[in-house]
């Protein structure tokens, strides 16, 4: 920890607090997390005699019960099949190493592995791309050596020494990005080295009395979380991916959580950021919850993707637990009128912690995913559905569904729940309890899951995000699923669903989320790259439509061909002077953000322009 990190908070920190953190996720990830897909080993849906299951205990569902509506409604959406799982590559390139760099690696006696399998599960992330290229072994390239630093000063040498041995460096967190930001360049012909900071996962310090820690850039979300928690305290970022991501990671890709609405995105809760360069240090000297100092350019280093940089260090804020936590949800006739009634609580500002809308598909995929428990559970189901459509006649067919999550103490709760419950009333909006709610939450971290089973199946499915102003939601929301049935029909596509949701809401617009799937056509020689042009002409439309073109998963290399019309030409310039100040060989080479044709020419960099 530098001198610059304490020195305004020395006589407030609480030095029991001081800790290292024994992290869910070991070194040897593949140990616990799947190689060629999302999440834990032991979790996923399979079939078996054609009926579907989830393993394992880790989520609601799981216990290899039974999964018969989920069946029922992938029988009906795509046909249930059974493919054959390809099989992982046990064999690897060889790894080019730059021996000087390596000689000094082993001298400092610092972790690293040349293991083929440490290097494959870190040559890529979790776009479907990705997936498909690690099932089929198509990575001609992959990392040629991993090292594991402790701490900031260790990534200052791997970085000076990578700077003068001209090795490229990947910054590697969680490796849970969906934009291809740390997938391997495939014609990179230095030596790449992969800077894997999950042993950088300590509490540095903590300040109860202003209420701000420090955490290494390694720590990942639920040991963050877990860690706070056993001091009454959280940071209340939760993004969907909480349980693998990284600190080092939300900053690198601006992410944002799904309780954004009570303690902000990533941007509102870090205070100050520590990033190591090729030029040297990158970090501001003053702690002061806000600063009028030119601009600031901490923002450069949240979004910028592992291009500029290693972020080692972070201090962010943190709030006490809340008292109570509680969730609900509420059914509208349909989606439209759902989206009218978030716009009206956001122009109220009265969202609660979080708050999410599915459309009619997704509701009845959410739906299927429920636990068939017996009589009495399908007899108040059936009576639930019978009071919703022959009571108060709604369209099963049509209906909407949000999902809401409380956070204060009782009494802001309770007035929460009041005032966003009648304005729901006024939008015919039926409250549908606190169970659905928190089920519906659940369903979150079961969808990256659901994307690999589908793939078993031979179902391609991919999501994508987009933030819209309120009056432009909806029609981009029709534009979009127009465009995207108009593409399937194009292709011949039978069996496709598309969907959409509202995952958070702002005064002034939302984020939107699509999931598209397919089964593709015995004819169709490449699928995946079929899902990429869909998607693409998706984007243009959301581009089209007022929508932007990421609202938190990042630009990597698979939205690169938008980042100019969205900056502007002079944007772009701007970060390549950026690039080019603080990494003029190059070294963080992961080519995101842009194009091929706007890439920096480096050989013919002139240091005068």
């Amino acid at each position: 920890m530098s001198k610059n990190f304490d020195t305004n908070i020395a006589k407030t920190v609480d030095q029991t607090t001081i800790r290292n953190v024994e992290s869910v996720v070991p070194k040897k990830r593949q140990e616990l997390l799947k190689i060629d897909g999302w999440g834990y080993n032991d979790s996923k849906f399979y079939v078996d005699d054609y009926s579907i299951f989830f393993s394992g205990s880790r989520y609601a569902i799981g216990n290899d019960v039974e999964l018969s509506n989920f069946r029922d409604w992938v029988g009906e959406k795509f046909e249930l099949s059974v493919l054959e799982k390809p099989k992982l590559p046990t064999t690897f390139p060889e790894p080019i190493l730059n021996e000087t760099f390596y000689n000094a690696i082993k001298d400092m006696k610092m972790d690293y592995s040349v293991d083929g399998e440490d290097r494959f599960i870190r040559c890529h992330g979790q776009a479907l791309q990705d997936i498909n290229y690690v099932r089929t072994n198509k990575f001609k390239r992959i990392p040629d050596l991993i090292l594991w630093p402790k701490c900031h000063d260790d990534v200052v040498k791997i970085v000076k020494l990578a700077d003068e041995n001209n090795v490229m460096l990947i910054p590697f967190g969680g490796g849970t990005s969906v934009s291809g930001s740390i997938t391997c360049p495939q014609d990179e012909e230095r030596s790449i080295v992969v800077i894997d900071t999950s042993q950088m996962n300590r509490l540095l310090w903590l300040d109860k009395e202003n209420l701000v820690a420090c955490f290494e850039s390694g720590i990942i979300g639920q040991d963050l979380e877990r860690t706070l928690k056993d001091e009454g305290l959280t940071m209340g970022h939760e993004p969907d991916s909480i349980e693998f991501s990284t600190l080092g990671g939300w900053i690198a890709t601006r992410a944002s959580g799904m309780k954004k609405n009570v303690y902000g995105n990533i941007e509102d809760i870090v205070i100050r950021v520590k990033m190591v360069t090729c030029k040297g240090v990158l970090e501001r000297n003053i702690s002061a919850p806000r600063v009028s100092c030119g601009p600031d350019f901490d923002q450069l280093i949240l979004g910028s993707e592992g291009t500029l940089g290693v972020v080692t260090e972070v201090m962010v804020k943190v709030r006490p637990l809340p008292a109570v936590k509680k969730y609900g949800s509420l059914v509208f006739p349909n989606y439209e009128i759902g989206v009218c009634c978030l716009r009206e609580i956001a122009k109220r500002r009265c969202q609660p912690a979080s708050i999410r809308l599915m459309d009619n598909e997704q509701f009845h995929f959410g739906q299927s995913l429920k636990v068939d428990n017996g009589l009495f559970s399908k007899f108040f189901n059936s009576l639930k559905m019978f009071l919703l459509t022959k009571v108060k006649g709604y369209d099963l067919m049509k209906i909407s569904v949000a999902t809401l999550l409380f956070e204060g103490d009782k009494e802001e709760v309770e007035k929460q729940e009041k005032l966003i419950y009648e304005i729901a009333d006024r939008y015919s909006g039926l409250k549908a309890g606190e169970t659905n709610g928190q089920k519906g939450y659940v369903m979150t971290f079961l969808i990256a899951y659901i994307r690999d089973f589908a793939l078993d199946q031979g179902i391609i499915s991919e999501s994508f995000e987009t933030s819209v102003p309120w009056d432009k939601c909806l029609s981009l929301c029709n534009n979009v699923k127009a465009c995207m049935h108009a593409e399937c029909k194009k292709y011949g596509i039978i069996y496709y669903l598309v969907t959409c949701r509202v995952t958070q809401t702002y005064e002034s617009g939302a984020c939107v989320y699509f999931y598209f799937g397919f089964r593709w056509n015995s004819d169709c020689s490449d699928p995946f790259n079929l899902c990429e042009e869909i998607e693409n002409k998706a984007r243009n439309e959301i581009l089209a439509s007022g929508g932007s073109v990421s609202h938190h998963h990042g630009i990597g290399k698979k939205r690169a061909k938008w980042y100019k019309q969205t900056v502007s030409p002079i944007g772009v310039n701007l970060y390549k002077s950026a690039k080019l100040e603080l990494d003029p060989k190059n070294i963080f080479g992961l080519n995101n953000l842009l194009t091929e044709e706007d890439q920096i020419n480096f050989e013919k960099f002139d240091s005068k322009l």
